[in-house]
């Protein structure tokens, strides 16, 4: 058996000096193991040691300096895990699997699952439920998790040596879209949380990313999963260290799935790290995305040590919204992938199982009180959404979050707005355009921006407030 403490001990001295080979430093070891077995236990370390593999068989320190935003913006879903998808699909039905009696269970497997979210019925997980769910989400889960990271890496608050916790990972959508999100040279310390068969295709697409990426699958409920222990640091002596906490927790589209979904986010949000986040996801309809959003509400209380990061900012500290708050991003579509585009055809043809459209809801939550945009509004120059209804037909100045892509179907632009103390929907109408206001357009989702003169109408139809954007309406930036 090979000595792993002089492994070690070789590895943490060579690390402050040069590249760690193997090829080197087994000779150092008692026994002079081979290379090979050197290289494993190296890889077995790595996530201890903070040491990276790189692509000529040696190991480095990772860097220390944070992940830059790397201009994500995927086009389609990955080849290689789409054949690792389409592999276990083969495995378990034939290279037919999109034909005959498998083709038909499949499509009706996603028909039922779709059917049950839209009445918020629970979603039992068998393994032909776990794949069409893979065919069916996959990508956009893929692509969506990438633009949500964006809001952290702006701000230097993704550390390139990562720990993550993905509490019900599902099939692995957004584990792949983060390892692809991040850089070669970032260590990953990931743990799924995931009980049913869809942990099997969660460990098969897993084995296509990168030796940087060590992935730990608890095959456990998210109610029952000692995350604060498995958390770097947390087992270490009888209170655990005053740092540990995973750097990231991830709730990728399954609040909707849990029981007291209130719960097992306060649950996880405890396993941060006192600088970590937690980020939780959901698909864009009415449902899902208001459900996101009435957890959100719930953990993180005006005053609370709960902060929301973004994207619906408290930007008066001491309110908190209560109108329906129905917000999602839209991204660009992906192309269709091999795996859906065979089932589709496979059918009737007419795109029921196509699924690549970029519609997500999130939350990103901290307990350091950080936020993506550091302002609040001033009750000397800002109107407050909540008091909306004493301004109709005036003209005012508010802060506010942009919280939708343009929401017309023609006509004047429409986009949601918020200030973290609306009772009502507010909704910016834009119905002249000019150099003044042009920020309005321009402007992504989540981004602050100050209204100076905007007019407020109450929308009967709508029944919710109309800030009016017009020629002597102002829009600015807030950085």
């Amino acid at each position: 058996m090979v000595d792993r403490e002089a492994v070690r001990s070789n590895a943490k001295y060579l690390r402050r000096v040069r590249p760690i080979d193997p090829e080197e430093i087994h000779e150092y070891v008692e026994g002079t193991p081979h290379p090979a077995v050197v290289r494993q236990v190296l890889r077995e370390e790595a996530v201890d040691l903070g040491l990276i593999e790189r692509d000529d068989g040696t190991f480095v320190p990772v860097p220390d300096d944070p992940v830059s935003p790397p201009g994500w913006s995927p086009t389609a879903f990955p080849g290689r895990y789409g054949m690792a998808l389409e592999d276990r699909l083969v495995e378990r039905f034939g290279a037919n699997w999109h034909r005959g009696e498998s083709g038909d269970a499949l499509r009706e497997t996603i028909r039922r699952f779709k059917a049950d979210y839209l009445t918020g019925s629970p979603v039992e997980y068998d393994e032909t439920t776990a794949l069409g769910y893979a065919i069916y989400h996959l990508p956009d889960y893929y692509a969506a998790v990438g633009y949500v990271l964006d809001d952290l890496a702006e701000r230097g608050l993704l550390p390139r040596r990562l720990s993550v916790c993905d509490v019900g990972a599902g099939v692995g959508g957004p584990a792949l879209g983060l390892v692809d999100y991040l850089p070669d040279d970032a260590l990953v310390d990931y743990h799924a949380v995931e009980p049913s068969a869809a942990a099997d295709v969660l460990e098969r697409v897993l084995a296509e990313t990168g030796p940087n990426v060590h992935a730990t699958i608890h095959r456990e409920r998210a109610e029952a999963f000692d995350a604060a222990t498995a958390a770097p640091g947390g087992a270490e002596g009888e209170d655990g260290d005053a740092d540990a906490g995973f750097d990231l927790v991830l709730l990728g589209n399954v609040l909707s799935e849990l029981d007291d979904p209130v719960a097992v986010v306060q649950r996880y949000l405890d396993a941060l790290a006192p600088d970590g986040s937690l980020v939780a996801l959901a698909p864009a309809d009415l449902e899902t995305a208001t459900g996101l959003r009435e957890v959100e509400r719930a953990v993180a209380p005006p005053g609370g040590d709960v902060t929301v990061y973004s994207p619906t900012l408290r930007l008066w500290p001491d309110a908190a919204p209560s109108d329906r708050g129905w917000s999602f991003d839209l991204r660009p579509d992906l192309d269709v992938p091999g795996f859906q585009r065979r089932l589709n055809e496979a059918g009737d043809g007419d795109g029921e199982f196509v699924n690549v459209d970029v519609q997500y809801a999130y939350a990103i939550l901290r307990t350091d009180g950080e936020r993506r945009t550091p302002v609040t509004a001033s009750p000397r120059r800002h109107a407050r959404m909540a008091d909306m209804e004493r301004h109709v037909t005036e003209r005012v100045d508010l802060l506010a979050v942009k919280l939708s892509r343009d929401l017309a179907d023609g006509g004047n632009p429409v986009f949601k707005i918020g200030d973290g103390s609306e009772t009502t929907g507010c909704f910016a109408v834009l119905a002249r355009e000019s150099a003044l206001n042009e920020s309005l357009v321009g402007a992504d989702y989540g981004d602050v921006l100050a209204f100076e003169n905007a007019l407020v109408l109450w929308n009967d139809d709508e029944a919710a407030y109309n800030v009016v954007v017009d020629a002597e309406t102002v829009v600015d930036f807030v950085a």
